[in-house]
C-alpha cells in the first residue's frame, strides 16, 4: 500500500514526504504498517528516518513481537525515548534482555499507560511494578505471568495506586500468597478478570474475598491451585452474578456439588460433569458411547 502510494505521488510530479506528516503520513499512513517495515523504512534517507522518528514519538501502541523477542536493549531504548503518549505496551517473553534499566525509563515517562503485558519478563525485579504503580493511574488491564519476582509488597503498590484495574494475569507468580490476592481485591473492586492460577499458595480465603470484593468478575482461573475447595466455589457463585467462565482444573478439591450451581447458570467451566467424564472414558475404551439421555 505505501508503495502504491509512493508511485501516485510520484507520477503527480510529488514526493510521498510531501504530505502533512502529522494530519495524515503518521495518524492514517504509518499506523497500518508492520512495525518492522517501517524501521527499515528509516534507512531510505535523512527524511524517511525522521518521518519514523515523529511517529515512534506518537506510537499509541508498542509490541515487541512485530519485531521478534530478540531486541537489542539499545534498540528498545532509541524506539521509545521519545514518546509520552503510549497507552498500551506489550513486552511478553523478552526475558532474554529486558530489565528493570530498560523498562523504567518507558514507564517512567508514560503516564497514560492503560494495558500493559510482561508475561514471562522473568529479568525485571519488584521495583518495575512499584514503577508501574506510581506512574500509571490510568491502568486497566497488567499481566504479570510467570514473573516470579512479584512480591506481595510490589503487589500492595499496585493495589494503592492503580484501582481502576480491570484485568489481572498473575499465573504461576509464587511469592503470592492468600493476604496479598485480598489486600489487591479490596483496592480494584472494578476487576472484571482475575488469574490466580498455577499457584500453590492460594486457597480459599484469597477466593471467597475476591467473590466478595468484586461483584463485576466475569473470569477466574485458579487452574491447579490446589487449596481451593468447594466451599469457597459456593461463594463465588453467590456473590458473583456475572461470572461467565471459571477455571478448575487440576483443583483436585473441587467436586460438582459446587460447581453444578455454577453449571446451571450457564457459565463456562474447564471441567466436564462426572457422567459427560465417565461416557468419554467409555469410549476410548469400547469404541462408541451407549445412548444415555442425559437430561435425567
Amino acid at each position: 500500500a505505501l508503495w502504491c502510494l509512493m508511485m501516485s505521488v510520484t507520477r503527480t510530479r510529488g514526493s510521498l514526504l510531501d504530505l502533512p506528516w502529522e494530519d495524515i503520513l503518521v495518524p492514517h499512513i504509518l499506523c497500518h504498517l508492520p512495525l518492522q517495515q517501517l524501521l527499515s523504512l528509516q534507512r531510505v534517507s535523512k527524511s524517511f528516518q525522521s518521518l519514523i522518528q515523529l511517529y515512534l514519538a506518537n506510537m499509541r501502541c508498542f509490541d515487541s513481537s512485530q519485531i521478534g523477542p530478540a531486541i537489542p536493549r539499545a534498540a528498545f531504548v532509541n524506539l521509545l525515548k521519545d514518546n509520552e503518549v503510549l497507552q498500551q505496551l506489550a513486552l511478553q517473553n523478552c526475558s532474554e534482555w529486558l530489565t528493570d534499566r530498560e523498562l523504567l525509563p518507558v514507564i517512567g515517562q508514560n503516564h497514560h499507560l492503560h494495558q500493559i503485558q510482561l508475561k514471562g519478563c522473568a529479568q525485571l525485579s519488584r521495583h518495575a511494578l512499584v514503577a508501574i504503580s506510581l506512574s500509571c493511574p490510568q491502568l486497566r488491564q497488567l499481566s504479570l505471568a510467570h514473573c516470579e519476582w512479584v512480591d506481595s509488597l510490589s503487589l500492595r503498590s499496585l493495589a494503592d495506586h492503580c484501582k481502576a484495574l480491570e484485568a489481572v494475569d498473575l499465573t504461576a507468580c509464587r511469592q503470592l500468597k492468600d493476604e496479598a490476592i485480598c489486600y489487591l481485591v479490596q483496592k480494584c473492586g472494578r476487576l472484571k478478570s482475575l488469574s490466580l492460577a498455577v499457584n500453590a499458595n492460594v486457597g480459599d480465603v484469597a477466593v471467597e474475598e475476591t467473590a466478595k470484593c468484586c461483584p463485576e468478575l466475569e473470569h477466574l482461573d485458579l487452574t491447579g491451585c490446589l487449596r481451593v475447595k468447594n466451599d469457597s466455589i459456593r461463594v463465588l457463585a453467590e456473590y458473583c452474578p456475572k461470572l461467565r467462565s471459571l477455571k478448575v482444573k487440576h483443583c483436585h478439591n473441587v467436586a460438582e456439588s459446587s460447581l453444578s450451581i455454577l453449571r446451571s447458570r450457564g457459565v463456562e467451566l474447564d471441567v466436564e460433569p462426572p457422567l459427560q467424564r465417565a461416557l468419554v472414558l467409555l469410549q476410548d475404551v469400547v469404541g462408541f458411547a451407549p445412548f444415555i439421555n442425559l437430561q435425567i
